[in-house]
C-alpha cells in the first residue's frame, strides 16, 4: 500500500491563485462563438459576453485571463480593435485557419469580459511585428488616468477611467512564431521594449512577463537570463517579474499528435509520462533561473500548457478543436499538483485554451454549452488557490505503464487555507485501483469537510452535446478517517479531492 505523510505543521509557500489561470486567443471558436457572441445575438449575453460561459467560469474562480495570444499576439495591432465596430479593420488570421478577423473583440471587450469574470488581466503585447511606440501607447491607452493623447482616445471611445493591467507579456514565443529570434537578440529587444511598459499608477504596478523557453530549451533560459541581468541594478531583477515556459503534451509527437478520444493503453501512459515531464522542466529551468535570482523574486509563468491532439474529424485544422476525456482530467490533475508543489517559483499558469480550443474547460455549439472533464478538475482544485502548501511525501508507490512509458501510480499535493486541509490525489493507472494510507504528523482528530471525485469506468468517457453529463464531479466515499490517519481507495483513472479540518 502506498503511503502519504503530510507534515501539517510545515507550511512551505503560498499557492498563487494565478496558477489556475486560463488563456484566450483569437483562434478558432475560442473568442468568437465561445466567449463573445455580440450584443445582438439570440444567445443570452451581457454586453456581448455569453452568460452561460461567464457563469460557468466564475464557478471555478478563474483568477486571471491571458489575451490576445499566443502566436496571434505578435501580429495583433491594438488600434485595429478599438472604436466603432462598423469601421474596425478586417484582416486575415494568417496563423489560425485563414479566416477573417473583424476585430469586433478588442481591448474594451476584453476588459469588459474580465470585469464580468472578476479576474485579473494578462495582456500580451506585440514585439514580433510591432514597434516600441505601439506597445508603449497601448499601455498608456489602457492605464493612464491623466491628460494624454492615448488617455483622451480611450475616453473618446467610451471608457473614462483607466483599467488595471495586472500582467503584460512583452512578446510571445519569440523563438518561433513571434519572430524566430535568437535568445540574445530577444533578450536585448525585451530590455528595450519593457522600458516603455510604464507603470502610470504606482499603486497598481504592471507585472512584466519575459518570453521564456519552449519546453526543454535550457540554452534559451540561460542566455535570456544572463542578458537581462547583465548591467542591471539589483532592485530591477533583470527588468522582469516573470519568465514564461510553454509545454504541450503530444501523445504521438508533433507531426501525428493522435486522437483525443481513440487511444490505447500505451497512448494513455505516453500522455501521463509526457504530462509528468512538467516537473523536470520546472526543476531544470528553475535551477538556471536560481543562478541569477536566488531569492526567487522572478516567478515562472507556465502560460501555455495542456494536451494537443489531432483536430476532431470534419473541423477546420486551423481551429484546433478537440474533445476532452477522462485522460485530460488526469493530465489537469497531475499538472496542477506539480504547479502547487513548485509554488515557490511557479506564480502563474494558463491552460490552453479556455473554450473550444485544445484542452478547453468548456465547449460550445450554438446555444449549447458543456463542461469538460478538465473543467470539473479545476472546480475541485479551486480550494488550493491562495492556500499554503504543506510539506508532503509519498512512499511505496508502485511504477506502472507500458514499455518505456512508466509512471508512478499516485500523484498528490496538499495545502491549507482557513483551517481546512485540501488533499488532491491522482491515480494514474488506467486499469487498477490504488489504496493509500495517509498520516498527518500533528496528532489531531480530523473530520471530513467534503470529498469529491472525477472518474469513469471507461477512460475514453467524455461529455457531448447529446450527453453533457457523462463525466462530472461526484461525491467520493471510499475513505475512512481515524484521528490523524486516513485510508483511501482510489479507483482506476481518478482525480480525487479530500478536504478535512
Amino acid at each position: 500500500m502506498a503511503k502519504l505523510v503530510i507534515n501539517d505543521a510545515k507550511e512551505l509557500s503560498t499557492i498563487a491563485p494565478e496558477i489556475y489561470g486560463h488563456f484566450s486567443e483569437h483562434l478558432g471558436r475560442c473568442i468568437y462563438e465561445g466567449l463573445y457572441v455580440g450584443e445582438h445575438s439570440d444567445i443570452p449575453n451581457t454586453n456581448g459576453m455569453r452568460t452561460d460561459v461567464v457563469e460557468a467560469l466564475k464557478a471555478i474562480n478563474i483568477p486571471v485571463l491571458r489575451w490576445p495570444g499566443g502566436c496571434f499576439a505578435d501580429e495583433y495591432h491594438w488600434r485595429d480593435g478599438i472604436g466603432d465596430k462598423a469601421t474596425r479593420k478586417k484582416m486575415i488570421n494568417t496563423h489560425w485557419g485563414g479566416v477573417v478577423e473583424d476585430n469586433s473583440f478588442g481591448t474594451h471587450e476584453f476588459m469588459e469580459l474580465c470585469r464580468q469574470l472578476g479576474c485579473k488581466t494578462y495582456v500580451n503585447g506585440n514585439l514580433g511585428s510591432g514597434t516600441v511606440q505601439e506597445m508603449s501607447e497601448w499601455v498608456e491607452y489602457m492605464t493612464f488616468e491623466g491628460v494624454s493623447p492615448m488617455a483622451d482616445l480611450r475616453k473618446a471611445n467610451g471608457h473614462e477611467a483607466p483599467w488595471k493591467v495586472d500582467y503584460f507579456g512583452v512578446g510571445n514565443e519569440n523563438w518561433g512564431c513571434g519572430g524566430n529570434m535568437t535568445p540574445d537578440y530577444y533578450a536585448n529587444e525585451y530590455r528595450r521594449y519593457q522600458t516603455y511598459v510604464r507603470n502610470y499608477n504606482a499603486d497598481q504596478p504592471i507585472k512584466k512577463i519575459c518570453c521564456g523557453p519552449n519546453v526543454d530549451d535550457y540554452h534559451w533560459t540561460e542566455r535570456v537570463m544572463k542578458t537581462c541581468f547583465e548591467h542591471t541594478p539589483a532592485e530591477h531583477h533583470g527588468f522582469m517579474d516573470l519568465i514564461s515556459l510553454h509545454h504541450y503534451v503530444f501523445p504521438e509527437g508533433w507531426d501525428i499528435k493522435g486522437s483525443a478520444t481513440d487511444f490505447n493503453e500505451e497512448g494513455w501512459y505516453k500522455t501521463m509520462s509526457k504530462a509528468l515531464f512538467m516537473d523536470t522542466l520546472i526543476r531544470r529551468h528553475s535551477a538556471i533561473i536560481d543562478q541569477y535570482d536566488p531569492d526567487k523574486k522572478v516567478g515562472l509563468a507556465v502560460d501555455e500548457w495542456g494536451t494537443w491532439y489531432t483536430v476532431e474529424p470534419g473541423t477546420n485544422p486551423g481551429f484546433l478543436y478537440q474533445q476532452n476525456t477522462l485522460r485530460d482530467a488526469l493530465v489537469a490533475g497531475v499538472t496542477l499538483n506539480i504547479f502547487n508543489k513548485h509554488s515557490d517559483r511557479v506564480r502563474l499558469a494558463c491552460i490552453a485554451q479556455l473554450v473550444n480550443v485544445l484542452q478547453s474547460v468548456i465547449l460550445t455549439e450554438g446555444e449549447q454549452m458543456i463542461k469538460t472533464p478538465t473543467y470539473h478538475v479545476f472546480h475541485m482544485y479551486r480550494h488550493h488557490q491562495g492556500a499554503q502548501l504543506l510539506a508532503s511525501e509519498l512512499s511505496d508507490v508502485s511504477e506502472i505503464g507500458v514499455d518505456e512509458w512508466k509512471v508512478p501510480a499516485v500523484n498528490e499535493s496538499v495545502s491549507r487555507k482557513d483551517g481546512i486541509i485540501t488533499i488532491t490525489l491522482n491515480n494514474l493507472s488506467a486499469t487498477e485501483e490504488n489504496r493509500l494510507e495517509i498520516t498527518l504528523t500533528e496528532k489531531n482528530a480530523y473530520e471530513l469537510v467534503e470529498a469529491n471525485i472525477v472518474t469513469a469506468d471507461d477512460v475514453h468517457t467524455h461529455n457531448t452535446f447529446e450527453a453533457p453529463e457523462n463525466l462530472t464531479e461526484t461525491k467520493f466515499t471510499a475513505l475512512q478517517i481515524n484521528g490523524n490517519h486516513l485510508t483511501v481507495t482510489l479507483p482506476a483513472a481518478s482525480v480525487v479531492e479530500i478536504r478535512i479540518k
